[in-house]
């Protein structure tokens, strides 16, 4: 299955294609920063018609922190994924195996395929890219309810919790670190006003982001 078929959308000037996935540092130009930028915000404002489409009785705070979600650098590399980009790199090198440092190129390559298709369907350019981020995100954001990103982004939503009821902000301590440089383990005890809470995991920010999920019932 091709890249084309991939995606659900067939170009008819395919130097687009190859431009969008050509990585700045493969020294060929024209390379896809400029696709990049103007997919990032052809992204946003086809992501933005879709859920304020979606979601007719969520506020603005709501819409924004689901589409803040929804373009994170996670969801267009896992994007990326599926679509089994590969981009033009100097050399042999090839981020086709999905390594952890190719998460950022990839994701931007995503905007720029986006950009690409923008520019060459014409007039129907942003028709397009709507089809697109509807077809990957529209059952994602039919699912997703109000209270979601609390599963991603607990922290924030402790800081606004905390805020809200005249708290201070969560202060986190690191407790404990134990286990080898390979496989550390890390003990995170957090803070706001009376109430606390303690969390492990196998990373920093982990331990963290699970520290600030216990405490989050005691807010009330």
């Amino acid at each position: 299955m091709s890249l084309e078929t991939r995606l659900g959308y067939q170009f008819q000037d395919r130097r687009w294609l190859e431009q969008a996935l050509t990585h700045p540092s493969s020294g060929i130009h024209p390379d896809n920063q400029r696709l990049e930028y103007l997919g990032d915000a052809l992204f946003g404002a086809a992501l933005s018609t879709l859920l304020f489409e979606e979601k007719p009785d969520w506020p603005e705070g709501s819409l924004t922190k689901l589409r803040h979600f929804l373009v994170s650098t996670e969801s267009l590399h896992q994007w990326a994924r599926d679509l089994e980009l590969r981009l033009k790199l100097p050399g042999k090198s090839d981020p086709s195996h999905l390594k952890t440092a190719f998460r950022k190129p990839l994701a931007d390559a995503v905007e720029a395929l986006l950009a690409a298709v923008y520019l060459d369907a014409g007039s129907e350019g942003f028709a397009e890219v709507r089809r697109l981020v509807a077809n990957r995100f529209r059952e994602k954001v039919r699912e997703t309810g109000l209270d979601a990103w609390q599963q991603h982004d607990t922290k924030t939503t402790l800081q606004e919790r905390a805020a809200s009821l005249g708290l201070p902000a969560p202060a986190y301590e690191l407790r404990e670190r134990r286990g080898p440089d390979h496989a550390p383990h890390f003990v995170v005890q957090v803070r706001v006003g009376p109430h606390q809470a303690e969390a492990s995991a196998r990373t920093l920010k982990q331990a963290q982001i699970e520290a600030a999920r216990q405490v989050l019932p005691k807010l009330i």
